[in-house]
């Protein structure tokens, strides 16, 4: 059966999130350990205790659910044979990918999105801004909203999680007429998002530069587990390319139905999300009814998981 291994974005972390596993493993409570002390952060602290509205500050909440997700895809590992055919991630999700296929290791990973949380915050320069969930309208007739709206600011279809769930983000006075349009188009619902600023829009264009400098520092390696990119929903194992992908992905739409749809159509079946929450499978499910979503997030989790996969059968007749 072919595999993907998915990770989740920003939205999915909790207060005690990972630590399970670092209970568990004293390998897992270093890494998080030598993080806080090169960052001079309490990033463990606030993942074990909170406050949640620390937790919730996107530098913070992207290096813990990175973390979350690579403890457990790496537990995974060493009690499965199961290897993915390919990996992709939602938004932040991305750059756990991008350590389960190799391309990046796992501290530089989580160097690269508590940086990447600052400048997507920083980047802002003081614009009120917005990002909502648009519930139960297609896709393009979202966009088509937004077009209209953007008279009274900038706003943008930004993240494409279900054919019927498209986030919007831009500036205050474009979301909020968005929404009102959306509504009046027959919306389910309008969801207000609590983001740090307009999250995959130009409005944050400074923090796609100020991210490709800080890559620069650090090695992305060639793969040779395909990466599916949320900019264009495409496979890739170039090293050099998943590193410009990852600079404009912070300013551009998350296409996360399309590299869905890309995957099952490449004759992916089953779908494993590593990390906090269920949320891809949900999306995921949304999108193709027939997949196979699997999921890892409580280390206690991982036998009901074992024992739920399919076996993959001898190497020549996997495919069959």
């Amino acid at each position: 059966m072919r595999t993907a291994f998915v990770f989740p974005g920003q939205g999915a972390q909790y207060v005690g999130m990972a630590m399970d596993y670092i209970t568990r493993y004293p390998e897992f409570a270093k890494v998080l350990s030598d993080f806080d002390q090169t960052h001079g952060t309490q990033l463990a602290a606030i993942m074990q205790d909170g406050p949640e509205d620390a937790l919730k500050e996107t530098k913070y909440t992207q290096p813990a659910i990175l973390f979350h997700s690579i403890c457990a895809l790496q537990v995974f590992m060493r009690s499965s044979g199961v290897r993915p055919d390919f990996v992709a991630g939602h938004s932040l999700g991305e750059f756990s990918a991008l350590v389960a296929n190799g391309t990046l290791n796992w501290q530089d990973a989580l160097h690269l999105v508590h940086k990447r949380g600052e400048f997507m915050i920083q980047a802002n320069a003081g614009v009120p801004f917005a990002m909502a969930a648009v519930l139960g309208l297609d896709a393009q007739v979202v966009m088509d909203i937004c077009a209209e709206a953007e008279a009274a600011g900038l706003v943008r279809a930004v993240n494409f999680n279900t054919p019927t769930q498209t986030v919007i983000s831009g500036t205050k006075e474009g979301v909020e007429k968005a929404g009102e349009l959306a509504k009046a188009m027959g919306a389910k619902r309008v969801l207000p998002l609590v983001v740090g600023g307009p999250f995959h829009t130009p409005l944050i264009h400074p923090a796609s530069a100020w991210l490709a400098r800080e890559m620069d520092t650090v090695e992305f390696r060639d793969a040779q587990i395909p990466a599916v990119s949320n900019l264009d929903a495409l496979p890739n194992t170039l090293g050099s390319a998943s590193r410009e992908k990852l600079a404009l992905q912070i300013i551009s739409p998350v296409l996360w139905v399309d590299s869905v749809r890309f995957m099952v159509n490449a004759g992916v079946r089953r779908f494993i999300e590593f990390g906090p929450q269920k949320v891809l499978s949900g999306m995921i499910k949304n999108i193709d009814k027939d997949a196979v979503v699997l999921n890892l997030d409580k280390l206690e989790e991982l036998d009901a998981l074992l024992g739920g996969l399919e076996p993959d059968g001898p190497p020549e007749t996997q495919d069959r």
